[in-house]
């Protein structure tokens, strides 16, 4: 899999709400009511990410959960990176 260009990743993240660029990665922070919520949450995206076989960098605060997609492999962002967190939009609703 191939790293994309800026211009690629730029159209990519304009397609994605909430979803920024930080270096060779992706990131989003979402919000929940409870640490329960945000477990369930962090559940699904698991669940999501093991059939994907693409794993994000996890980040529990409580109720927020900052999720980081890069493809360590590549060294950067892919399409891979972009199909999971449209992925995870759709489990956030």
């Amino acid at each position: 899999m191939g790293l994309l260009n800026e211009s690629q990743i730029a159209a990519g993240l304009a397609k994605l709400s909430g979803w920024t660029r930080d270096g060779a990665s992706i990131r989003r922070q979402f919000a929940f009511p409870s640490f329960a919520a945000a477990i369930a949450f962090v559940n699904r995206v698991a669940t999501a990410a093991d059939q994907a076989d693409h794993h994000p960098d996890i980040d529990i605060r409580y109720s927020r959960v900052l999720l980081t997609l890069s493809t360590h492999s590549a060294g950067g962002v892919t399409d891979r990176d972009l199909s999971l967190a449209t992925d995870i939009n759709r489990i956030a609703g």
